[in-house]
């Protein structure tokens, strides 16, 4: 790491702090609203587990936690759906199933629930609660091994990475990367941001250096942003060993020669320093924003203070224009957004029907040359598809109601007025926007495909920002949708395995059209829906944003009255104090600029500016 790298945290808390002063005595209430969110901490940072099956994630987790058994670890039998593990007063677990509240897991059950093999539809998540002391730091995320990295589960697995604090890749000793595998680390150097490797089985493989320097070859021709990557070499086996060892020396020895100590070190150091300039790169985009507000008002002060009565007609003016605005029904910037609004409908129900006619015919190419116990695992398949489907539609959607506020925005106010905007909405509290939880669609008498719906949140994918983050306000905006609309087929497995004729590649081809064609109808149902509500909220929030500007007027108005009443050298002298505080808040406002620059080409490994 550079001199520049290694300083940089340093001069991040220097400017946060020096440019919090300034703000907290031009705008105190801008400077606690900054405060607030700088103690407006994350959630506990979330490291991402991902590997092709038997590779030893489950044993990896197990060891990381020095929890034997925690993770569900059986040779035959892969895990089959997200273990999403956390820290809590004592143990727990509850499974997680799309539309339906948590149903709580018996120790005994665990392992069985997790891989697939217990009676009843498979959840799409099992939450684990324990009292170890590394939670207290970081949760963990076992993915599922069912499919491959170059499957449709790689797709979903490679989603919950780009959503996590970091990516923990689980490769084995016993021979070098696959095609699976780089295909997969090729798309997450595009999409996310920190990746640890570790190399398992090291003490079954004495060939082990030579697997890393031909894993390290490999990356550097098809990954090539990993290809100085450190890979850590560990034993799961060896660590539990060390549980039975004869003594305490032997032990000792156990436990370090499996590598597992050297890993959590550097789990803990990535995960920590990452999870810190998440926060500091948070506090400075609000920083960012509260110094462009000041800066407009600034501005319009050294305007009242300079030009008299030619600002009074002009802000009169203006402010006439906005209340005509405001008042108009059904004209002007509200045909607009239902226009705009409309059009995303129509562009995003196209992409739903393009994403859907997609997977369908690379599964109808999977079928024709698949196996029986390939069939009889297609349903995870297409319930793993349609939900990394679900996920890109909310995000497209997203992106789309982003730049219709943009539009109509950048139509209704100049952009000083929405710099002043900006900092208004970003202190307004308001509550997240909630949509209504689709109902279960029941299975028809010829016993079809169940189709559940149901909004994800356990996988710390988080939620984005709604439409108003196009302002500038991504990372402390109020206004939330879901992070992704979510279709789950987990009745699709369970049915697999008790249909009678699971292996007729007719009967699943049929199968495949009729749940598609179910999930095309419910995704394009959930983004009508959430385009209803969008409207709604972007409608009164822009009414809002418009009663306060035209309150902004008033009070400029007032500002300008009073610069009027003054004399010459008291005016002056006034005008000196707003241009040297300007000066300030424009130096400040470009030094968060650079940081934010500087941390981002941090995160994405390349030299700081």
């Amino acid at each position: 790491m550079t001199s520049a790298a290694h300083d940089l945290p340093r001069v991040v808390r220097e400017t946060r702090t020096q440019l919090s002063a300034l703000l907290a005595d031009a705008d105190p209430a801008a400077a606690r609203w900054v405060a607030e969110v700088r103690e407006r901490r994350e959630g506990t940072p979330t490291v991402v587990l991902v590997g092709e099956t038997k590779r030893g994630k489950s044993s990896l987790v197990n060891a990381l936690l020095a929890t034997a058994g925690l993770s569900p670890v059986d040779a035959d039998v892969a895990t089959a759906c997200y273990l999403v593990i956390r820290h809590g007063a004592q143990w727990s677990a509850r499974a997680w199933y799309p539309g339906r509240d948590p149903v709580p897991v018996e120790p005994a059950e665990l392992a069985a629930v997790v891989s697939g093999t217990a009676d009843g539809p498979p959840p799409h998540h099992v939450e684990v609660a324990a009292p170890v002391p590394l939670l207290e730091r970081l949760s963990l995320v076992d993915t599922p091994g069912v499919g491959g990295l170059d499957s449709m589960h790689g797709e979903l697995a490679l989603e919950a990475a780009a959503g996590a604090t970091a990516l923990l890749f689980v490769a084995d000793a016993s021979a070098p990367l696959t095609r699976g595998e780089l295909a997969f680390l090729h798309r997450a150097g595009e999409r996310v941001e920190t990746v640890l490797f570790a190399l398992t089985k090291t003490d079954q493989f004495r060939g082990w250096r030579q697997i890393a320097e031909a894993d390290r070859a490999l990356l550097a021709e098809h990954a090539p942003r990993f290809a100085e990557a450190v890979f850590h070499p560990v034993s799961a086996r060896m660590f539990e060993l060390a549980t039975t060892a004869p003594n305490q020396r032997a032990a000792e020895v156990l436990r370090e020669n499996s590598g597992i100590g050297e890993l959590q070190a550097a789990v803990q150091r990535t995960v920590a320093n990452r999870a810190a300039m998440l926060g500091e790169a948070n506090t400075l985009r609000a920083l960012a924003t509260a110094l462009d507000g000041l800066s407009a008002t600034l501005d319009a002060r050294g305007r009242a203070l300079t030009t008299g009565e030619r600002e009074v007609d002009a802000l009169r003016e203006r402010r006439d224009e906005l209340t005509a605005q405001r008042r108009a029904s059904g004209r002007g910037w509200q045909v607009r957004l239902r226009g705009e609004t409309q059009r995303a409908r129509v562009e995003t129900t196209h992409e739903v029907g393009r994403q859907v006619r997609e997977l369908q015919a690379w599964f109808r190419q999977a079928i024709d040359g698949a196996d029986r116990e390939t069939l009889a695992g297609l349903p995870q398949q297409v319930d793993a598809a349609l939900r990394a489907v679900s996920g890109r539609v909310g995000a497209a959607l997203a992106e789309r109601l982003d730049r219709v506020a943009q539009s109509v925005l950048a139509e209704l106010f100049s952009p000083a007025e929405l710099a002043v905007i900006r900092a208004q909405l970003a202190r307004q509290p308001r509550p997240p926007v909630v949509l209504r939880a689709p109902e279960r669609r029941p299975p028809t008498a010829e016993d079809r495909l169940l189709v559940l719906m149901g909004f994800s949140g356990g996988l710390g994918l988080g939620r984005i920002a709604m439409p108003l983050a196009g302002l500038g306000l991504a990372a402390v905006n109020p206004f939330v949708l879901p992070a992704s609309i979510v279709v789950g087929l987990a009745a699709g497995a369970w049915m697999a395995r008790t249909r009678r004729h699971a292996a007729d590649k007719q009967h699943v081809r049929q199968w495949l059209s009729e749940a598609l064609a179910d999930a095309r109808s419910t995704l394009e149902a959930l983004v009508a829906e959430q385009l209803i509500d969008a409207e709604q909220q972007l409608s009164l929030a822009l009414d809002d944003a418009l009663a306060r500007r035209i309150e902004a007027i008033d009070a400029e108005l007032r500002e300008v009255e009073r610069a009027l009443r003054m004399g010459a050298a008291e005016r002056g002298r006034e005008l000196r104090e707003v241009s040297e505080r300007l000066a300030r808040v424009t130096a400040g406002r470009d030094r968060v600029a650079r940081l934010l620059d500087a941390i981002r080409a941090l995160r994405d490994g390349t030299a700081p500016p």
